[in-house]
């Protein structure tokens, strides 16, 4: 395949750098990735989700062999399946799910971070991809089914609820269950689908339609879409499920599906930068992605007659803010699938008008034009790490839109595919026709 704006070698070399994070950064012992580079960073179980998930394209792609791929899952899922679930202050899990940030090398909980009901859900994503992948009448390959069934089936969603429809964001032993829910459009989609999937703890049928009458419908810049600000929430569940053709009553009413509706944020994205309201320095057709990300800050600064306030790690939105000027090139990528037309270009303008951006696994997170040292030199603010979070989706959403190989193979998951029917999903792949 050409698309005659970006090299193949170029999307293959991005795909197979950003790959390496996960291969030189996780230990190996428990297969714990680290959250980011920054030194003494925890680990994030959603980074481990991702990393499950790209040791199967990994392992296709020919990245890693498919012994050493076995290898790292297995002890990833030993190490969940083995440590401690309570509710004392420093286990690793507790009514199957796990704390956000986990100590990299006892695995305990660290940071005082909550029991993460989001965060868990992408861990489980990735070991069932692995699970599905992993399918030979091997010894090793039968225990990582074993344990990815296991693991999923220990999960008390209904728990999660605390008596409600909605699924609470997560739980601390200190205080009992977070204020917040998960309402209103976001990525917690997965969480739905494989909360609905569950053989021995589902969430209520009504969970679901509890969810989505909590949606907001926008129009922005001409485009009508379930809206939600930052770009994350429009590509992380896109990952793991192929939207493309299938529909949940929400959609079905608005005739079109979360697919189109991720390529309509997509473009609305490019849209803003285009306008351009705030007047940040790089913006424009081929530099956008406003999303979760590191930034400069925190920091207050008079730039040209202008006080800019600058952010340091913030769920960055459109077209309301919180903006600072600071573009995550991960977000563009992971919108590939989506809207190649615009993305391919972007991704080529990170290259060449960002050199400093290309490092060791790839893109760096994220930089900022806007916010300069003093220098007046225009090279703006670059940020020197990664983050676990945002590698994972570069690797997997450049491999859907190459092949569609990870949707493909969590079609056969039947978890999720149980998840989606009594979400009400239809049509499409979910046809008995197609099933």
């Amino acid at each position: 395949m050409s698309n005659g704006v970006l090299g193949d070698d170029a999307l293959d070399r991005l795909q197979r750098d950003t790959f390496g994070y996960f291969l030189v950064e996780t230990n190996p012992r428990n297969g714990l990735v680290p959250d980011s580079t920054r030194e003494g960073a925890p680990s994030s179980i959603a980074a481990v989700g991702f990393a499950l998930a790209a040791y199967v394209v990994g392992a296709e792609r020919g990245f890693i062999t498919r012994a050493d791929a076995i290898a790292r899952v297995l002890a990833t899922l030993r190490f969940f399946w083995e440590s401690p679930q309570g509710d004392d202050r420093d286990a690793t899990g507790y009514q199957g799910f796990f704390y956000h940030f986990l100590d990299m090398q006892t695995g305990r909980r660290t940071w005082d971070s909550e029991l993460s009901t989001i965060d868990t859900t992408f861990l489980l994503a990735g070991a069932l991809a692995a699970a599905t992948y992993f399918d030979r009448e091997t010894t090793d390959e039968r225990e990582i089914s074993k344990l990815a069934d296991a693991l999923y089936r220990r999960v008390d969603w209904r728990w999660a609820q605390n008596g409600g429809l909605a699924v609470t964001h997560g739980w601390k032993p200190e205080r009992g269950f977070l204020r917040f829910r998960w309402e209103g459009y976001s990525e917690a989609i997965l969480l739905y689908v494989l909360g609905l999937g569950s053989p021995t703890h589902a969430l209520p049928a009504g969970s679901y339609p509890a969810w989505t009458r909590t949606y907001r419908w926008k129009e922005v810049y001409g485009h009508e879409f379930l809206y939600a600000g930052p770009l994350f929430i429009h590509q992380l569940s896109h990952v793991w499920i192929d939207f493309r053709g299938i529909r949940d009553d929400y959609m079905r009413e608005r005739g079109i599906d979360y697919y189109e509706n991720s390529r309509r944020a997509t473009f609305v994205q490019q849209q803003y930068a285009i306008r351009n309201p705030k007047k940040f320095e790089g913006y424009g057709e081929c530099c956008w992605g406003i999303t979760a990300s590191d930034g400069p800050g925190p920091a207050t600064r008079r730039i040209d007659g202008v006080v800019r306030r600058f952010y340091d790690y913030r769920a960055r939105s459109i077209p309301y803010g919180p903006d600072d000027g600071t573009v995550a090139p991960w977000a563009a990528v992971a919108s590939l699938p989506f809207a190649p037309e615009i993305v391919l270009p972007t991704i080529r303008h990170f290259h060449e008008a960002h050199p400093k951006m290309l490092s060791t696994y790839g893109l760096l997170c994220s930089f900022n034009q806007t916010f300069r040292d003093g220098s007046r030199s225009g090279q703006g603010w670059h940020s020197q790490g990664y983050y676990g979070i945002e590698q994972g989706p570069i690797v997997l959403m450049i491999e859907n839109y190459r092949s569609g190989f990870l949707w493909s193979l969590m079609k056969r998951c039947p978890y999720l595919v149980t998840g989606l029917r009594r979400a009400g999903f239809a049509d499409g792949w979910l046809s008995p026709t197609t099933a």
